[in-house]
């Protein structure tokens, strides 16, 4: 496919009753190369679950509704209580229409046979007939138990999870994954519309940071962004001055100078495309001498390891090349002592960078990872029992079309560096007093989404700085 061009991928997918529109026949085109590729592969038929609202405390009140990440890349559009059944590159979609007295509460909505239309099925049905189309087809799970429970009773079988799926199901896995880990034109004109978004929300924390008084103020600034482009956050904002907890969802700490503020946030488009970007800022606009110095040594990993981005590179050896990296920075400023081989064979390095350089980016954040590493590691591959080379979530070959996040960090966990057997171990490596000095520095994460190509790499996130002095200057000085 050479183009593709569909309504603004900011905007919700609209539909106008009985007129179909050039985007709509690009839609489908693009839906139907799918299940074809997908026929080409498999001899089974499959079923697809959309999945359902999640009610918060009462019925009325919900969650907000995110479609299966695969039932999308082949239905096309994030339809609630909506299954559909793929055989020889023939969809069929199951879906009840509204109850008409939904209209009060929701507004007029569209028929199943308009949607139908759009996506390019050859059939529709009600929900109710899906149980008579279910035998011998394959699935993957759905993380919500009640769908599961849903899809055995129409299956008639019980269901493995969908990270240790067996039979027809394992095979269907095995083609979805080899589908899904190279983008094809229409993914990437989401994924770099996310990407933009997502630069934008960053910028934005930046400049709000020298008038916000706690942190919540800079997720604030940045999710305005991503909303205002009527996007969602593709998992729930890291926007923390601890920067040495990973996966911070508290937005309550005061902004104070001498902080550093470390932001993960990515937008994801209406249709579940992603992006994923980490930046860390000083609070007061200018780091510190120390903080300065082990910023430069984990943008010094992340620059490397995108220029090592092309076809045919392992990614666990990218991996390494950053421990190397991070490794040879901490002896230089004499927080690490030793060879540096020998300081990463030990995972001495890992104290401070303590997970994997990235993972796979698509229609999930951490994309297919609810498959497990069926989908992150080549067949055969196990994960490493080694500390820190253990939590890489991607161990494949790169190939033309992949999209991954390159994201070194360092951090100072109190429960790693303060751990008896830890520090007994790593007594000769670690040079205590030093780091001590480095105590302004909590946490620092450089991450962008780079688009493995055939010519080697883009960063589809290029457009928002990393150099120090150009993070400086998008903060500014508070006064």
């Amino acid at each position: 496919m050479t183009e593709f061009l569909i309504k603004n991928p900011t905007q919700e997918y609209e539909f106008l009753p009985m007129q179909i529109t050039k985007s709509d026949e690009l839609l489908r085109n693009i839906l139907h190369e799918r299940r074809q590729k997908l026929a080409s592969l498999i001899d089974f038929p499959v079923i697809l679950w959309s999945g359902r609202s999640i009610p918060r405390n009462y019925p009325a009140l919900v969650y907000p509704f995110r479609a299966s990440s695969h039932f999308l890349y082949f239905a096309g559009l994030p339809l609630e209580n909506a299954a559909i059944r793929l055989e020889s590159g023939k969809l069929e979609l199951f879906l009840d229409d509204a109850d008409p007295g939904s209209t009060l509460w929701h507004g007029e909505m569209p028929k199943r046979a308009e949607i139908a239309e759009r996506i390019g099925a050859d059939a529709a049905f009600p929900m109710s007939e899906l149980k008579a189309r279910g035998t011998n087809a394959a699935t993957i799970a759905l993380q919500d138990s009640s769908i599961r429970l849903q899809q055995s009773d129409i299956l008639d079988r019980s269901l493995a999870p969908s990270k240790s799926p067996t039979g027809i199901d394992l095979e269907l896995t095995q083609a979805i994954v080899s589908l899904r880990l190279s983008h094809d034109a229409a993914s990437l004109v989401e994924l770099r519309q996310a990407a933009a978004v997502t630069v934008a929300a960053h910028k934005a924390g930046m400049r709000a940071t020298p008038t916000a008084k706690i942190e919540a103020g800079v997720r604030a600034a940045m999710e305005s962004v991503i909303i205002s482009e009527n996007m969602t956050y593709a998992y729930p904002s890291i926007v923390t001055v601890h920067g040495e907890v990973l996966h911070s969802e508290h937005y309550h700490n005061p902004l104070q100078v001498g902080d550093l503020l470390l932001a993960d946030v990515g937008a994801e488009s209406s249709m579940g495309w992603a992006a994923d970007v980490t930046r860390t800022w000083p609070v007061s606009g200018k780091f510190s001498p120390t903080q300065r110095a082990i910023y430069d040594v984990v943008l010094a990993a992340h620059d490397a390891c995108i220029d090592k981005i092309s076809p045919g590179v392992e990614y666990q050896d990218i991996h390494l090349l950053a421990a190397r990296i991070m490794a040879a920075g901490l002896v230089d400023l004499g927080i690490l002592q030793g060879n540096v081989d020998d300081l990463v064979e030990m995972d001495a390095h890992a104290l401070f960078f303590v997970h994997g350089i990235g993972h796979l980016i698509g229609l999930d954040v951490h994309d297919m990872e609810d498959l497990g590493d069926l989908a992150g590691y080549e067949a055969g591959r196990v994960r490493s029992s080694r500390f820190g080379l253990g939590f890489l979530r991607l161990n494949r070959v790169l190939r033309s079309g992949m999209l991954v996040s390159i994201e070194p960090g360092f951090y100072q966990v109190p429960a790693i560096l303060n751990n008896p057997e830890t520090r007994a171990k790593y007594e000769d490596f670690v040079n205590w007093d030093e780091l001590g000095k480095f105590a302004d520095v909590r946490g620092i994460r450089i991450e962008d989404d780079i688009l493995v190509s055939a010519g080697g790499r883009e960063v589809l996130t290029g457009e928002l700085p990393t150099k120090a002095l150009e993070i400086e200057d998008l903060v500014g000085v508070s006064a």
